[in-house]
């Protein structure tokens, strides 16, 4: 009888997440935050609009509503029938819409009208949470920030980095693998990952660039070229 094979150590556990994230970089080096922003409002505007939907539908909505309301006093003083009107298409519009009156609200009120660059300040504005706080830190401040959404914690099980289901806590088990430094991009290319090849229902396990690394190889289809047909997306940037 094969003895059972030994517990991955910490060292062991920290080198191969490390070697995950690094063929992530390679297969998707232009692996960014998904949403079309030019500010920290416009990119928390955009984040909570998200919820529950696609970035793509949200880019389809923004260049509108950012062209209609463009500082927090505009979210604020915003006709609500109007601004739902806009944003109808997001899904859950009328909450949305809530949120983000009571978001320019807050904002104008409490900090001048300006984002605040700091994550226990983010997440006490309505909205709020701390996947929304570290895609703004991460992406219009430059703050590194580890943003758990239902791809990130999906893979972030599969790969072996941590059994947890609470966002907070897959948070603070993956930050202790990866360099801080890191933790923006390694967002982006997990995201990236999980929209294009580590489906939820029928991974590409036979076209993942970490395969060798993976602890759930097999869970997809595993052959090269029927997994190939699986991807979505384009796996090069696309050329303007």
């Amino acid at each position: 009888m094969s003895a059972s094979p030994k517990p991955e150590t910490p060292v062991a556990l920290t080198r191969r997440a490390r070697k995950i994230y690094r063929a992530l970089v390679e297969r998707y080096p232009y692996a960014r935050c998904e949403l079309d922003f030019e500010n920290p409002l416009q990119l928390l505007v955009a984040t909570i609009m998200s919820a529950q939907t696609t970035d793509v539908r949200v880019n389809l909505v923004t260049p509108l509503v950012f062209s209609r309301y463009q500082s927090a006093e505009d979210y604020a003083g915003a006709d609500r029938g109007e601004l739902e009107a806009m944003i109808q298409s997001t899904g859950f519009f009328r909450a949305k819409t809530d949120s983000l009156i009571k978001l320019g609200t807050a904002l104008v009120e409490r900090y001048d009208g300006e984002v605040p660059p700091r994550l226990e300040d983010l997440v006490t504005l309505p909205g709020v949470g701390r996947k929304t706080a570290n895609v703004v830190l991460g992406n219009a401040f430059g703050v590194p920030g580890i943003t758990v959404d239902t791809h990130f914690g999906r893979l972030a099980r599969r790969f072996g980095w941590t059994s947890e289901d609470d966002p907070v806590k897959v948070e603070h088990a993956v930050g202790a693998l990866i360099p801080k430094k890191d933790w923006t991009m390694l967002s982006h290319v997990v995201i990236f990952h999980g929209r294009r090849t580590c489906h939820s229902r029928k991974p590409a396990c036979g076209a993942c660039p970490v395969a060798s690394w993976c602890p759930s190889f097999g869970i997809g289809e595993t052959d090269p070229l029927l997994a190939a047909h699986l991807l979505k997306y384009e796996l090069t940037p696309v050329q303007s």
